[in-house]
């Protein structure tokens, strides 16, 4: 079973805890310093550490047309999409006149975090800041590093296209830290999103509490189920696709098909060869890859649920009847045209999915994410009457006198 990012590095704690602490301290002084220091770009003052709304504006209108009218055909899909998660509480007025209901309401201000520099992500803006919009977010306020004052133009068009409505140049632990916290310059968020390296998930983690997070990610996975009805050179060009982020990728292939395990390796091998990402993706299915023979599809799913996968694949000839035996997956691809790139940055659903075999209780990130719900309760002099001793009864059961009497007061009228 993988795990999430882990912090079983002691020294990666203390100083990501030693750099959460100066930033409450010292706030912008201390972000001036580490961006500095991480990331060579020396802002003259704290305002230096934001990109102007206009920006934004001007990166849209700088990079290929063609890139930007695929950047807005992808948040339009998802923004679609996500406008069906959209939760409206409830009211309930009972005939005694009880009211009973939840609120749902959005929360005030968020943060999202991009990586910055060659790792440029304007996926990841849309799928992080769109749900937030949708939500009815009032702020969203994107933190991404710009080493050597670097500024990545296609990410900028993507925090314009997003509805992003601040950017600040600082990225690492800092970046979180001036997010949960706040600094003179930057008012502090209500939750963190979006990912990062292992600095980034190890200050995510820390901070959790005084402000809520997405989830700490750990590597990207897939796991493909196929038949033999599965073409070697799809199933090999989706595990590449997962194992070219990253040397601790996961990538999986799950068949009834002692055939098609066969043919996979060669494909691999294939394909490497013209994927700029070789080196990367070859350490990764080294290191983390496996190809499972099962006996049947109904093993297949079984191993499916244990790995509790990030992506997975179905790559059957009847994909919708082997989805309704998988409990745990963040995302289920049907069948031979839904590979997992069109998930990660085109179809709607977001690719911001539990890992680590989180799958097994965690959701993907969605509107309900940027929400807080809110417990109404107002009851009539009836039904207080009516429900008081059974409270009276249950508080007195738990030693909690002060409970009970004030439920007593209003039934008897005295103390």
């Amino acid at each position: 079973m993988a795990a999430a990012a882990s912090t079983d590095d002691p020294g990666l704690r203390d100083a990501v805890a030693g750099i959460l602490r100066d930033v409450r301290a010292r706030g912008d002084e201390a972000l001036l310093e580490y961006t500095a220091r991480f990331d060579g770009f020396q802002a003259p003052d704290a305002p230096g550490l934001r990109i102007g709304v206009d920006q934004l504006e001007e990166a849209a209108r700088s990079i290929d047309p063609d890139l930007l009218n695929s950047l807005r055909a992808a948040a339009e899909n998802i923004r679609r999409f996500h406008e069906k998660q959209r939760e409206h509480g409830f009211l309930e007025i009972e005939p005694d006149g009880s009211i009973l209901g939840q609120r749902v309401a959005p929360l005030r201000r968020v943060g999202i975090y991009v990586p910055g520099g060659r790792a440029a992500y304007p996926s990841s803006v849309l799928m992080n800041a769109i749900p937030a919009a949708v939500a009815g977010v009032d702020e969203i306020a994107m933190a991404s590093p710009t080493p050597g004052g670097e500024i990545t133009p296609v990410v900028l068009a993507a925090a314009h296209v997003a509805g992003v409505t601040e950017v600040l140049r600082i990225g690492g632990a800092q970046a979180v830290g001036a997010l949960a916290f706040g600094t003179d310059s930057i008012g502090r968020v209500d939750k963190i999103v979006g990912p990062g390296n292992k600095w980034v998930a190890e200050a995510k983690r820390q901070v959790f509490g005084v402000v809520n997070i997405d989830m700490v990610a750990g590597p990207s996975e897939i796991l493909v189920i196929a038949d033999d009805t599965a073409d070697a050179v799809h199933v090999a060009a989706d595990l590449i696709g997962q194992a070219e982020h990253d040397p601790d990728a996961i990538a999986w292939l799950v068949t009834t098909s002692a055939a098609l395990a066969e043919r996979v390796p060669a494909e691999l091998g294939r394909l490497l060869e013209r994927n700029p990402r070789r080196d990367v993706a070859r350490a990764a299915l080294e290191a983390n890859g496996a190809i499972v023979i099962v006996d049947t599809l109904e093993d297949a799913a079984a191993v499916a649920d244990l790995r509790a996968p990030e992506h997975l694949e179905l790559l059957v000839a009847e994909p919708m009847v082997l989805a309704g035996r998988i409990r745990n997956a963040g995302a289920i691809f049907l069948g031979a045209h839904s590979p997992e790139p069109m998930g990660d940055y085109f179809a709607g659903p977001n690719h911001v999915l539990p890992t680590g075999g989180s799958a097994r209780f965690a959701s993907p990130l969605g509107v309900y994410d940027f929400v807080k719900r809110t417990s109404l309760i107002g009851l009539s002099a009836a039904r207080l009457r009516r429900d008081a001793p059974h409270v009276i009864r249950l508080a007195e059961s738990e030693g909690l006198f002060g409970h009970a009497e004030a439920v007593r007061v209003r039934e008897c009228g005295s103390a």
